[in-house]
């Protein structure tokens, strides 16, 4: 039995096309030139975040990690809908302080922070969530010679890791935080005097839709909390719990039981005894924007070769890496994709099973295989869903010096 895709029923459809915003992808085409074009509907990224804070305990603050999409008008709109920005890199930084967020709303996490990102941070007065022993001195050499105090978290690499999840941050060996076990002897000699130790930062990963898995690892996260203050001669002012929360990309996933993820956290806190002044930070980016976009590209031609039909499209891979199957993808699946144009139910005479392809000079550049759609032209819309994370600042836009692809948010 075939498995299908989730059904993408959060945007709007008026006479046969979807609608983002309130605008067709023909006015969209109209309002930024052309295509190819992503295009994110706020009402939906707006709807997520409602859900979270309605869900959520009232103790744990939500954060939005800017790295899943870092467009300027994407990252204002969300500023007054949460409560902190977590970035990873000098850029971001700057983007999330232009909003006029408070510093110390912001984390900055990563490893090989460099000199002047350490210094920028410093300066800026936002938290950097260190990596390594290495760079615990550099910040504390930046802050004396800047003569001023820094705020630092320590970003932990745990024991436990998140299981079925697309990228495992934690557990074994791993470029990102300090490994636990070597917490007691650091903490035991830090000088607190030197810098604003505010908490630590706990990432095991990402993009899991097993909401067994994030209850596991929320529960063995707070086991380990329980530890690192006990270890922590001083009072801290936050703990940040990571994300983890994944969207459905390929047939057969299914959207995040959040109600029971919340739930459990609800009894974890109810269970705990020393964290009533602590705040509790949920770290959300993927979660937060991934349903809100779509990839929009044109049918530039349409060719038979040997019995198969190929959809050939204005964009492509440089546009969109992680739907081509080339972001970590080990067998290649496809993202839900519909004609835009063709919405209504057709039958199954007037339908095609077509491969959709991009403008590349190479095989890598899928849009679709295999797929049954309505039957295509030359001029219509290709959509793919779930394209509101990690779509064109992950991309290789200059590729073989393509035409760029552009971005809305209606």
């Amino acid at each position: 039995m075939n498995k299908e895709h989730t059904v993408m029923d959060q945007f709007q459809q008026q006479d046969n096309q979807l609608i983002i915003g309130g605008k067709s992808l023909s006015q969209i085409e109209l309002l930024v030139g052309r295509t190819p074009y992503y295009a994110y509907d706020k009402q939906v990224i707006q709807h997520t975040i409602n859900q979270l804070n309605q869900k959520l305990p009232s103790q744990i603050k939500l954060h939005y990690a800017i790295k899943a999409n870092p467009l300027p008008a994407i990252v204002h709109f969300i500023k007054p809908l949460v409560s902190g920005f977590d970035v990873a890199s000098k850029n971001e930084m700057l983007l999330a302080l232009q909003t006029g967020i408070e510093p110390e709303e912001i984390s900055f996490a990563g490893p090989g922070k460099t000199s002047d990102d350490i210094q920028a941070s410093i300066i800026a007065g936002i938290t950097l969530h260190v990596e390594s022993e290495n760079e615990i001195k550099k910040i504390i050499h930046f802050s004396k010679s800047l003569k001023i105090k820094a705020n630092i978290a320590i970003r932990v690499n745990p024991i436990f890791e998140l299981k079925a999840s697309g990228m495992k941050m934690s557990g074994g060996s791993k470029p990102f935080g300090i490994d636990e076990e070597r917490l007691p002897n650091i903490l035991k000699h830090l000088n607190y005097e030197t810098i604003n130790f505010r908490g630590f930062h706990i990432f095991a990963g990402s993009q899991s839709l097993s909401h067994d898995a994030i209850i596991e690892m929320h529960n063995k996260t707070f086991e380990l909390i329980q530890k690192l203050i006990e270890l922590t001669p001083i009072n801290i002012q936050y703990i940040n719990i990571g994300g983890g929360f994944g969207i459905p990309y390929f047939p057969g996933d299914t959207r995040l039981n959040i109600n029971a993820i919340c739930k459990n956290l609800s009894i974890l806190l109810e269970q705990a005894t020393n964290l009533e002044s602590i705040d509790l930070i949920l770290e959300l980016g993927r979660y937060i924007v991934g349903e809100s976009g779509i990839y929009v590209t044109k049918i530039t031609d349409k060719k038979i070769s040997r019995d198969k039909t190929y959809l050939v499209c204005d964009g492509g891979l440089h546009h969109h890496l992680s739907n081509s199957g080339n972001f970590g993808q080990i067998i290649r699946k496809n993202y839900p994709v519909t004609i835009g144009n063709r919405l209504q139910a057709s039958p199954v005479s007037n339908q095609q099973i077509v491969n959709i392809v991009g403008p590349l000079c190479t095989p890598l550049d899928i849009l679709a295989q295999e797929v049954l759609l309505p039957m295509a032209v030359e001029g219509d819309f290709v959509v793919v869903y779930q394209s509101g994370a990690y779509g064109a600042s992950a991309s290789p836009k200059d590729f073989l010096s393509q035409p760029s692809v552009l971005e809305i948010l209606l």
